[in-house]
């Protein structure tokens, strides 16, 4: 399922860039991002703008009996699919680097197992770079990992759009700041993921392309994982880049806050990884049920 089109479909049932980036954890220039591609790709105005106000254009509202078309029919093959495979036993091992397995995949394992509750899930947490180790000396049947580089050994398949914003907390003056611009960043001070980590590859990444490497940040701390960021932002006047999924319940609490970058976003990938080859039927029972839940098409 291309993802522009789940951007344009919650869009377009919200009637507010806003609201969408909300419901879908990503920022709102990234969600206008995606409506201008979709209007660059058919040629045509998808929304018309007033002000602050939207409204579906005629071609608009032609996309979105499509787009629930489309959708429908995902939910109807999840659904048979899922008839067929429940008497499915088995143990699966399975790595996520840290953001994932503290706020992507709990949920997903929750719903897999209420589905297959006869299939035991042994769940191995670490950094990305950790659990392709893992993968690789066969502690591990699938990962789902962040991150950049690619092993020839291993076939990364594209899983969960993320978006990896700037932040910090609510009293930190920069919130005051319309916009923050890619020259600001050399003058702020940093918290950040650790070596290895596939955020931080992620950063770096996209920063080199504007000539900014990560050697003239301010790396006030380096930290293992995304709770422990966000809980010394709540006690510094540092930044950090963390991903949108990380920090849920600390913009609806006001303890944090996204500081927009002029011209700048970080997206990316979660990826599947499994080794180079067969995949065996368990495994590839597990990645169409977990997939089906974003209506992702492996």
């Amino acid at each position: 399922m291309d993802f522009r089109l789940k951007v344009f479909f919650t869009v377009a049932n919200r009637l507010s860039f806003t609201k969408a980036a909300t419901e879908l954890f990503i920022s709102q220039p990234a969600i206008s991002k995606h409506i201008q591609e979709l209007e660059e790709q058919y040629k045509i105005k998808l929304f018309e703008r007033n002000g602050s106000k939207i409204a579906l254009t005629n071609a608009g509202e032609v996309l979105l009996k499509h787009t629930k078309n489309i959708f429908e029919v995902y939910r109807e093959i999840d659904f048979d699919m899922s008839a067929l495979i429940n008497q499915q036993k088995g143990l699966l091992r399975l790595g996520a680097s840290t953001t994932i397995s503290q706020y992507i995949i709990p949920p997903l394992l929750a719903r897999f197992h209420q589905k297959l509750e006869d299939i035991k899930v042994n769940l191995l947490n670490g950094n990305t770079e950790q659990i392709e180790k893992a993968l690789l000396n066969k502690e591990i049947e699938i990962g789902i990992v962040e991150g950049q580089s690619k092993n020839q050994s291993i076939k990364y398949t594209e899983f969960l759009k993320d978006e990896l914003v700037l932040v910090c907390n609510n009293s930190n003056p920069l919130r005051n700041k319309e916009q923050v611009t890619l020259e600001d960043l050399k003058d702020l001070h940093f918290v950040t993921r650790e070596q290895g980590s596939g955020t931080l590859e992620v950063i770096e990444h996209a920063l080199r392309p504007f000539g900014i490497n990560l050697s003239q940040l301010k790396i006030e701390m380096q930290l293992g994982s995304p709770e422990s960021i966000k809980s010394y932002l709540m006690n510094s006047d540092c930044v950090a880049f963390i991903s949108i999924h990380a920090i849920k319940k600390e913009l609806k609490n006001n303890e944090l806050v996204i500081l927009d970058i002029d011209n700048f976003v970080i997206e990316r990938f979660f990826y599947i990884i499994t080794l180079q080859g067969k995949v065996d039927a368990l495994s590839e029972l597990f990645i169409k049920n977990i997939s089906s839940h974003y209506n992702l098409k492996l």
